[in-house]
């Protein structure tokens, strides 16, 4: 372990539970390294991750955005390829788009598609699914509103879906923002999480609360302090 990474560490106090703005502060405070680190939370839930009618999903748009550029491809023909095209789209089209990511074209961060074209867009379900990029209706990349969608995305629109154990990941903006800014992004995402409770989940909820930047320690986050802010 480097000098600098231990220091980092001797900083915060493993068993601890901070309130979620001294954990943000104490993040900003200890990040050492030249790039502007992404802030990441980590939030465990009190459901059981087997279970499919207890799966936990979601997307919502930041109040201030993750602080990167986003790069947004649209499935479209027509006049829906141009409404991409001038909402901002990195990239648009249909059989000739499919066929370049086909030949193993990844250059991009999120994938809307309107509902007509799901049919051709489904041969890339194995390139696509495994990397989070499958557009999907749940989430509003599967729509004909495609300007709406692709501002939205370029604006700081995040998803988040639970993983195998019961765990939702999801970055909520960069160590150069400042403490407001992470904080009301946390908990935007916070309050999404909580709308989306499955009816079947019983017993405590939000379990257990982190935040971490990508060089630095997890942080522990005092969740009575979390739910009674929001």
């Amino acid at each position: 372990m480097g000098k600098k990474m231990k220091a980092v560490q001797e900083k915060v106090e493993r068993r601890k539970e901070y309130s979620f703005e001294d954990a943000i502060g104490l993040i900003k405070e200890s990040s050492f390294v030249k790039f502007d680190e992404t802030v990441d939370m980590a939030v465990n839930l009190g459901i059981d991750a087997k279970k499919t009618d207890q799966m936990v999903r979601g997307a919502i748009v930041l109040p201030h955005g993750i602080g990167k550029k986003v790069r947004v491809i649209v499935f479209a023909k027509g006049e829906k390829e141009k409404e991409a095209r001038d909402a901002g789209a990195d990239n648009a089209g249909a059989e000739d788009l499919i066929e370049k990511i086909q030949q193993g074209w990844l250059d991009f961060d999120k994938a809307v598609a309107t509902p007509d074209i799901m049919g051709l867009v489904g041969k890339l379900g194995k390139i696509l699914g495994p990397r989070g990029l499958m557009p999907n209706p749940k989430l509003g990349t599967v729509t004909f509103d495609l300007a709406k969608a692709v501002k939205e995305i370029k604006a700081g629109k995040v998803e988040y879906k639970t993983e195998k154990a019961g765990v939702i990941h999801v970055p909520i903006g960069k160590v150069s923002f400042d403490k407001k800014k992470l904080v009301d992004n946390a908990m935007a995402i916070i309050e999404s999480i909580i709308k989306a409770k499955p009816p079947t989940s019983k017993g405590k909820y939000l379990k257990r609360v982190a935040v971490s930047s990508t060089m630095g320690p997890g942080v522990k986050v005092d969740v009575n302090s979390l739910t009674a802010a929001k």
